[in-house]
């Protein structure tokens, strides 16, 4: 039974993933929130066009 809980504690497999997918986590929020900056930046940029060619 000590083995085991000693194989358990020495296994590192579960922590990595977990690092892994916060890491993962981190950039999707941050390209989210980048394509949102982007996307509202384009939407003025286009809405100044139209106004210019009215």
């Amino acid at each position: 039974m000590l083995s085991i809980l000693r194989q358990l504690m020495s296994d590192n497999r579960g922590a990595t993933a977990v690092e892994y997918t916060l890491i993962a986590s981190l950039i999707a929020v941050a390209a989210i929130a980048s394509m949102r900056t982007v996307g509202d930046k384009i939407s003025n940029v286009l809405g100044n066009v139209s106004n210019t060619m009215s």
